[in-house]
């Protein structure tokens, strides 16, 4: 045997024994492949069958357990609205047809709508109240702005306090939810003209307002922001 061949079958050895040291011996007491199916029906989750198979994905998921007990229709609207009445009946259809509905975040939203649409006219920030009006109120605020700039007149405007944001009428038509918000409130409002004499309203006195504004929205749209298209006041 040539110095070579020695050589070669010493490298020979010493690699199989780093390869065994690095990759380790089979004893007998490996852990076992993970059984997905097997861990899955443990836990009370879905069967084979349920597991649904996307192209490139698996998406396997047991069921969710449920988080509460189904509300009765009966309290479905308890501080809102009295079952049996067309307002209840509004609530659930709009509810039938979007069921993320929920008016209890929207009489929120509502309240920081109406404060900032509110102080947008007596400021005449056109751009807020286009975001958030009807093109018809929008043209019927923008005529009163343009109004008071031919007079160059100026609205101050301050709230003092919303009393109370009442759900008061909920109705579905086709595609549109449209529901009716009574706002009490109290603020302060003067109007000024050029020189910055009063000649409306009054810059000390707090007045009590209430407002009957409805708010629409088409369900089917991916738009979620609702716009104010009715204004009512009952002062």
């Amino acid at each position: 045997m040539d110095i070579y061949t020695i050589i070669f079958l010493a490298l020979a050895v010493f690699i199989f024994l780093r390869l065994r040291s690095v990759l380790g011996q089979r004893t007998g007491n490996e852990r076992p492949p993970f059984d997905r199916t097997a861990a899955r029906n443990a836990l009370g989750g879905a069967q084979d069958n349920n597991v649904v198979a996307m192209p490139g994905k698996v998406i396997d998921q047991a069921p969710l357990a449920p988080t509460a007990e189904p509300t009765p229709p009966s309290d479905r609207w308890k501080g809102l609205a009295e079952p049996g009445t067309p307002l209840a009946q509004g609530l659930d259809a709009i509810v039938d047809k979007d069921s993320t509905f929920d008016p209890r975040h929207f009489i929120s939203g509502a309240r920081g709508a109406y404060e900032m649409i509110v102080l947008a006219f007596a400021n005449g920030d056109r751009r807020a109240l286009r975001d958030l009006l009807s093109s018809e109120v929008y043209d019927s605020f923008d005529a009163a702005i343009k109004e008071r700039e031919k007079n160059d007149q100026k609205t101050e405007t301050r709230f003092v306090s919303i009393d109370k944001a009442e759900l008061v009428g909920a109705e579905l038509r086709d595609r549109t939810a449209q529901l009716t918000i009574r706002f009490v409130s109290q603020m302060i409002s003067a109007t000024r003209d050029k020189a910055g004499n009063i000649v409306d309203g009054s810059a000390d006195t707090v007045a009590d307002i209430t407002d009957i504004w409805t708010f629409a929205r088409d369900i089917t749209s991916r738009d979620p922001n609702w716009k104010l298209v009715g204004t009512g006041s009952a002062n």
